[in-house]
């Protein structure tokens, strides 16, 4: 191979050794999901089965659980707000919570009913974003609470799902949609077409070169969508792998999950494949993956109730 990523070659990086290390979350049936880096690095996850948000320190390997006032929220998404709080998404419960590193809880009823607040993420104007699911719009949240909902221009039955920042605006996934759709922070939409059919896009993240990459559960692919509007496609070689979740990691490259293949994949910028690694327990389910600021990785294994290191030596 002659594939150089930022000075080694792609045979060296996939020569370097991989070790997956697994920690047991206190709850039964915690089914976590989405996990996301605190202003403590503290790895925050939601427990989409306990209606709980969870809390691991990878400097102790010890977790905090707090409990959310709703019985059956089902938490899934969460992300860091500019008020230094993490803010989640609550689908059944149809609302959006706040929780302070202390562990504070509040909770905020979104305005369309049966909505399904799934994505969230932190918007370029200090606002918290969120889709809703199953009334294909976008919502906004202030850090007061005030919520503001989006409609025109995305595709209905679309089903948006992750968000992610570039630019200025807010880029989502549509599941259902087989689509990238782009809001600005006034609520202007606009749509691109994803080139494989029924590609089922969902989790997203932003490059540092300025591309969005996210993961096609249905073409078993990562897509890219670079600035100039060009869409790239890179098969991932297990078939019918499932991938769920998709990061930049301290290298570079990209990492996701493959959830019924059960490996934690690796690609480089540039499309090529790195590696595929298997995670220690069969069938655990494999969904978010993050980089934390330690250099390592975390991810969610959702069917087993654990959370997933990943070690690179």
């Amino acid at each position: 191979m002659s594939v150089n990523v930022e000075g080694a070659t792609l045979a060296q990086y996939a020569a370097r050794k991989v070790r997956i290390r697994e920690h047991r979350i206190p709850s039964v049936n915690s089914a976590p999901y989405i996990c996301v880096e605190g202003p403590d690095r503290n790895l925050w996850f939601c427990e989409s089965g306990t209606a709980k948000i969870g809390r691991f320190d990878p400097r102790s390997a010890a977790f905090t659980e707090f409990s959310l006032p709703t019985a059956g929220a089902t938490p899934i998404g969460i992300t860091l707000g500019a008020d230094g709080n993490l803010w989640f998404a609550q689908k059944c419960a149809n609302k959006i919570g706040r929780i302070t590193l202390s562990g504070a809880l509040a909770e905020f009823s979104v305005p369309t009913e049966n909505a399904g607040p799934d994505g969230i993420a932190l918007g370029p104007d200090g606002n918290v974003w969120f889709s809703e699911t199953d009334t294909s719009q976008i919502g906004r949240i202030t850090p007061n609470g005030k919520i503001t909902e989006f409609k025109s221009g995305i595709t209905p039955g679309s089903k948006p799902l992750s968000i992610v920042v570039r630019d200025g605006a807010l880029w989502f996934s549509e599941a259902a949609g087989n689509r990238v759709g782009r809001i600005t922070v006034d609520g202007t939409v606009s749509e691109f077409d994803i080139p494989s059919r029924d590609s089922q896009p969902r989790a997203m993240v932003t490059h540092p070169d300025g591309s969005i990459w996210f993961v096609e559960t249905g073409a078993n692919a990562l897509g890219r969508l670079d600035r100039d509007g060009t869409f790239g496609e890179f098969i991932i070689p297990t078939p019918n792998a499932s991938l769920r979740g998709v990061t930049v990691g301290a290298d570079g490259n990209l990492w996701c999950t493959e959830n019924f293949a059960n490996k934690i994949g690796c690609m480089t910028p540039d499309g090529a494949l790195i590696g595929e690694y298997d995670i220690p327990t069969p069938a655990s389910g494999a969904r978010c993956i993050v980089s934390m600021s330690n250099g390592r990785l975390y991810f969610t294994q959702y069917d087993v109730g654990l959370i997933g290191e990943i070690i690179l030596e």
